[in-house]
């Protein structure tokens, strides 16, 4: 697809300053040197700013000592206008505030003519998730021709039930060492975001499949290996790994929906609010640090109320 120019309404168009593109240039090299940038990264501000750069130069700006604020909204006012979404809009504002704060620190702005200005907000993504019927499908059904002492069996039916048991994040599980699932307590040591541990309740088939898995473990992990989830390497399981297999695992049940790890998560929260309505109890579960982030799974759960009522409330039914 051919990239869309940010050009603003026709007027006597201009060249950009060389001296300005110099600077770009020269902050585009101090991402690299003093932030350690990715390439792609930097290649990324460099494309949001020529959208910029061919805006200012058809509204016959020449240097950024020209710009203020009301330039800045009406270029994002251009590109939405244009159908550009808005995260996309937002990451071209924030590319151009990091420039004026840049420009600042060099002494050639005084103020930055971006920091008032926000990107339209997009209507939110609410979380995918399995309803009950098809999560136990996915946990419960024997997986075709699988053979029924499978070392890789036992561990990934060990993940994908902690996953669901617990409302583990990717991160989490492939981070869980041995002594972290405390199967008497029934509980499991998790580090999330920020490096905060909390404790997690673990169901009584996850306990079960982890149990399992442990019988096994010794055959594959490497001696002096600590993870509780290891390859056939004998060692630490990865994030991708995990991805692999669960996705694997579901393609074998026949679900018909893409399975990743977070989609545990999401049916986890989900479920657990639909039963109890507990938003802060989940809140605690999820190791969400606002209990914001948590709401999102309020407007799911009304969403399955609402095909409730639509469906068995006398005065919904449409005649």
């Amino acid at each position: 697809m051919a990239r869309r120019s940010a050009s603003a309404d026709p007027v006597a168009r201009t060249e950009w300053d060389a001296g300005e593109r110099a600077r770009v240039a020269a902050w585009l090299a101090s991402l690299a040197s003093e932030r350690r940038l990715s390439r792609h990264t930097i290649a990324a501000y460099r494309r949001d700013l020529d959208d910029f750069f061919d805006w200012a130069s058809a509204a016959g700006l020449t240097s950024f000592t020209t710009i203020d604020s009301q330039h800045v909204r009406s270029f994002a006012a251009t590109i939405h206008r244009q159908g550009l979404a808005p995260r996309s809009i937002q990451r071209r504002l924030s590319a151009l505030r990091t420039l004026f704060h840049w420009l600042i620190r060099e002494g050639v702005l005084s103020a930055n003519p971006g920091i008032e200005v926000r990107a339209p907000k997009g209507a939110r993504r609410l979380p995918e998730a399995l309803d009950v019927d098809r999560m136990a499908k996915l946990l419960e059904a024997p997986p075709p021709g699988a053979p029924a002492d499978d070392d890789l069996e036992a561990r990934d039916r060990a993940i994908v039930e902690l996953f669901y048991s617990s409302g583990l994040r990717l991160s989490e599980l492939v981070g869980l060492d041995l002594g972290d699932l405390d199967i008497a307590d029934r509980t499991v040591r998790v580090i999330g975001k920020g490096n905060k541990t909390r404790i997690v309740p673990v169901g009584s088939h996850a306990l079960r499949a982890y149990g399992a898995w442990l019988l096994r473990r010794g055959g594959l992990a490497s001696i002096d290996e600590r993870a509780a989830f290891v390859g056939r390497n004998g060692r630490r399981l990865g994030t991708r790994a995990v991805q692999l297999r669960v996705e694997a695992w579901a393609r074998r049940r026949g679900i018909d929906v893409k399975v990743h790890p977070h989609l545990f998560r999401h049916s986890f929260a989900t479920h657990l609010l639909e039963s109890s309505h507990d938003l802060r109890g989940v809140q605690e579960l999820l190791g969400h640090a606002n209990i914001s982030t948590t709401q999102v799974y309020t407007h799911l759960d009304f969403q399955h109320l609402a095909q409730v009522y639509d469906k068995a409330h006398p005065r919904a039914r449409r005649r």
